[in-house]
């Protein structure tokens, strides 16, 4: 079992950035790839970021490649998300997401944080 928690988001202006965090409970972090996502209004949920378990492959969106940045610290079960340049666009709440190295879906959830980016 993975608990998630989400902090860092807040009321920007476009072009500003933001660091969101997840720490994650549970001895097994290190063996779970993390996600980030986002839902904005009206739209469905869709996938931001994600890093393998190694930290060795990190994988992102084509909306936010270049952006974004994701990165894990093992030691401090911790996953980040670096977002530069916002825009109103990204303006959505962000969920992080775990699973287990060996699964195709994640199932765990932390509850999200809000972004919002005006113009």
């Amino acid at each position: 079992q993975v608990q998630l928690v989400e902090s860092g988001g807040g009321l920007v202006q476009a072009g500003d950035s933001l660091r969101l965090s997840c720490a994650a409970s549970g001895r097994t972090f290190r063996s779970y790839d993390m996600a980030w996502f986002r839902q904005a209004p009206g739209k469905e949920r869709e996938f931001v970021a994600a890093i393998k378990w190694t930290g060795s492959s990190t994988y992102y969106a084509d909306s936010v490649k270049g952006r974004f940045t994701i990165s894990r610290d093992n030691a401090k079960n911790t996953v980040s998300l670096q977002m530069n340049s916002l825009k109103p666009e990204d303006t959505a709440v962000y969920y992080c997401a775990a699973k287990p190295y060996d699964r195709r879906e994640y199932y765990y959830w932390g509850q999200g944080t809000q972004v919002s980016v005006s113009s």
